[in-house]
């Protein structure tokens, strides 16, 4: 597997996870402090786009590096859920970099 798919994951779900928390604080002011309604509206359509993107590479990597599918279905939902993202990338990253470095996939149980 090219490290490339890798690369491409990780940019994804940072800038995914990000745009998750300001989405969240956007929320705070709109129906907390009653302020940034047009914000908020501009920084979801900007999330979803940048998501619709995530699950597409996150969904490649997960077809090359042949995950089952509960593992597949995992990563693609923890980019709608605050901080996440985060925590499931660094565990992604460290399954997956023996996968780039050389090393054959296991084929997934079923």
């Amino acid at each position: 597997m090219k490290s490339s798919v890798l690369t491409r994951y990780r940019v994804m779900a940072y800038v995914t996870a990000v745009m998750l928390l300001i989405l969240c604080a956007c929320m705070v002011a709109k129906y907390g402090f009653h302020t940034g309604e047009d914000l908020t509206f501009a920084v979801s359509q900007t999330h979803g786009v940048l998501y619709i993107v995530y699950l597409v590479f996150a969904f490649d990597l997960g077809s090359k590096a042949r995950w089952p599918f509960g593992k597949l279905l995992w990563v693609l939902v923890s980019g709608t859920i605050p901080f996440a993202a985060f925590f499931v990338e660094r565990r992604i990253h460290q399954e997956t970099l023996p996968l780039v470095n050389g090393a054959q996939p296991v084929p997934a149980k079923v």
